[in-house]
């Protein structure tokens, strides 16, 4: 694996604790980067021109220059990563969710080890390539988008279970986009869609004349794979004389072409998925528990569509969008018609949205769709309710707009109420001062 050395890179500090952020310059510095620390002092301009490979923000709401600075920075250098210091108060105003960057918490006191780390990875980032793309901010995607933060930097086994079409391998991708192997290869292979007696040939390869058909010596996906990160897919529908050859490999490292007596080390990350229920299938014995707990090291479980329905509207959107075509026209689904698909139980989850959005774009390629547009069975709404269903917010695609002029509604009572206090305001809205302001400034509501 190709070893990323930390360059001479600028480093943003946005910090008023001047003693804290002097000792973040101390370290930067020591570690081979270029730390730009801004204070109160520095111009906006000044503050915001400055390139890098990440922000590192800790205290900002007591200086409006360095708010400033920070909006004006987000809109010049969207896709800049944040590195949030551990404050409870900055955490809110730079959710994942709100941002089209990663935002990575630091601890404090500060640990040589995980801002080396948290840097390697904001120096690899390289921008909307490399984004997230679990869409979606229901507590489900966010539990995933921690489980996710916390195992990419280890080379540790994980096993991605769910049904079918939740977005498994998209999880698998984004672990090896956060990884230190993000720049050596992804290989999937899905384990179910090839035949028992070729997935040994696939997965290690085979010399030439090791079977009918060999006539040439072909590399496996292990070999493909080196330095890098291997996807087993639909682990679960792997042959048992397959499972114990790919258990060998998991606890020895290393593995052999098919007929070939040379042993072959091995340097992969495996990341592992199925929507088979492995310990129902241990239990009766067509899948060997020594290789389930192998794989189950760190188990990720994809939240099915149906109990995520509050991120329809953001899923529609970003579908919409892939779909809408090269054309100006912008697609956008009526409220009832969206009310209608929270209400369907959507079986085939995520993959089976994609592909209604697909046929919707091409019958329909202008303007609103709306329920009549649907097919029957979206429209029937008759399905039960999960009990672990989130509700869907009664919206539309103007889902922002919506929610924008209801906060901003709130937001003038709330300062008419307080007499223009914006302390007091903040407290009654539970909402940061600094993040108040902000609001203040961009509904334009004057305190």
């Amino acid at each position: 694996m190709v070893e990323m050395t930390p360059t001479t890179s600028k480093v943003l500090v946005l910090d008023t604790n001047s003693e804290r952020s002097a000792e973040l310059s101390n370290r930067l510095s020591f570690m081979n980067y270029d730390p730009v620390v801004a204070d109160a002092s520095d111009s906006i301009e000044k503050i915001a021109s400055q390139p890098g490979i990440a922000m590192m923000v800790g205290e900002t709401g007591s200086s409006k220059k360095l708010s400033r600075a920070l909006q004006l920075l987000s809109k010049k250098q969207p896709h800049l990563p944040i590195l949030l210091l551990d404050n409870d108060a900055n955490i809110g105003e730079f959710s994942q969710d709100r941002l089209a960057r990663p935002v990575w918490k630091i601890d404090m006191p500060l640990r040589h080890s995980q801002v080396d780390r948290l840097l390697r990875r904001a120096g690899r980032y390289s921008g909307e390539e490399k984004r997230q793309r679990i869409t979606g901010s229901s507590r489900p995607i966010r539990h995933i988008r921690e489980l996710i933060e916390q195992v990419a930097d280890f080379d540790t086994t994980v096993l991605v279970t769910g049904e079918s079409g939740t977005g498994k391998e998209l999880v698998a991708r984004t672990i090896h986009d956060l990884s230190d192997r993000a720049d050596r290869p992804f290989v999937p292979v899905n384990c179910g869609a090839i035949p028992a007696d070729l997935l040994e040939s696939e997965l290690f390869g085979h010399e030439k004349g090791a079977f009918t058909g060999a006539i040439n010596t072909r590399a496996g996906r292990f070999e493909l794979a080196e330095g890098g990160t291997l996807f087993l897919d639909e682990i679960g529908d792997m042959s048992l004389p397959m499972q114990v050859k790919l258990l060998r490999v998991l606890q020895e490292k290393c593995f052999q072409r098919v007929g070939s007596n040379k042993v072959q080390t091995s340097n992969v990350r495996i990341v592992a998925a199925t929507h088979c229920d492995l310990p129902a299938a241990v239990e009766r014995e067509d899948f060997r528990k020594d290789l389930f707990y192998r794989l189950n090291v760190f188990p990720i479980e994809m939240p099915c569509l149906r109990k995520r329905s509050s991120d329809l509207p953001d899923l529609l959107d970003e579908l919409l969008l892939q779909h809408q075509g090269e054309g100006n026209s912008e697609l956008r689904v009526s409220p009832a018609a969206l009310q209608a698909l929270a209400g369907y139980s959507w079986p085939g989850n995520i993959r089976e949205l994609s592909n209604l959005v697909e046929r919707l774009a091409i019958l329909h390629p202008n303007g609103e769709i709306s329920l009549e547009d649907l097919p029957a069975k979206y429209r029937e709404t008759h399905n039960e309710v999960d009990d672990e269903v989130e509700p869907l917010p009664v919206t539309n695609r103007n889902l922002k707009a919506h929610l924008q002029a209801v906060e901003r509604d709130l937001i003038k009572k709330a300062m008419s109420s307080c007499h223009g206090v914006v302390a007091k305001a903040a407290r009654l809205l539970s909402m940061q001062r600094t993040t108040l302001v902000e609001k203040l400034s961009r509904y334009e509501i004057h305190s």
